[in-house]
């Protein structure tokens, strides 16, 4: 079994949910993904890490960071970081906060020290819906000085989120579509 079919059988077991429920977007869906409890799994981190990774790589421009929202990134930047150090291409990875440190440096984005400066980066996401978090990760990263030169997710539900961000000029990639991981009828 590959690396990727390994993640389907990971996120159909561990992360997804029938039922109702209330999304970040405030939509209402007859399914959830909650991507966390597949991305703080080891094997699925490792996994997410790698096939992450791997769309960076595959990119056009070269990245200098992985970076996302806390806390559905938080994982997902850790896994692409440390499986881009044991693949000899080290990318360190940085958190975008959904507000700014109140105190001390007063940061928003926590690691951005690592990276030069004007460098290009990857954002990622667990579960993309309609986009919103990952716009204000985009408006956030670049008011830092920051270009973003890929945006990526574990899981697009297909809802939107893509067509959000190809209209603010950022192509979403994806290791799974809500077709590809359930089905296109779900």
């Amino acid at each position: 079994m590959n690396e990727r079919q390994r993640l389907k059988e990971l996120l159909l077991a561990k992360s997804y949910r029938q039922g109702t429920f209330t999304l970040t977007s405030g939509k209402t869906s007859d399914f959830y993904i909650d991507g966390k409890q597949t991305t703080l799994d080891a094997e699925g981190a490792y996994l997410c890490g790698r096939l992450l990774h791997e769309l960076i790589q595959a990119g056009e421009t070269p990245i200098a960071g992985v970076g996302g929202m806390t806390l559905g990134a938080d994982p997902l930047v850790t896994a692409v970081s440390i499986v881009s150090f044991l693949a000899g291409d080290p990318i360190p990875a940085f958190i975008v906060r959904k507000e700014a440190k109140g105190h001390g440096t007063g940061n928003c984005i926590e690691g951005k020290s690592n990276l030069p400066p004007g460098c290009s980066v990857a954002l990622v996401e667990d579960v993309v819906t309609t986009g919103g978090t990952l716009i204000k990760v985009i408006e956030r990263v670049e008011d830092e000085g920051f270009r973003v030169g890929l945006v990526a997710t574990v899981v697009d539900r297909q809802e939107g989120g893509a067509e959000a961000l190809a209209a603010h000029g950022y192509p979403l990639r994806a290791i799974f579509t809500r077709a590809q991981l359930i089905g296109p009828g779900s």
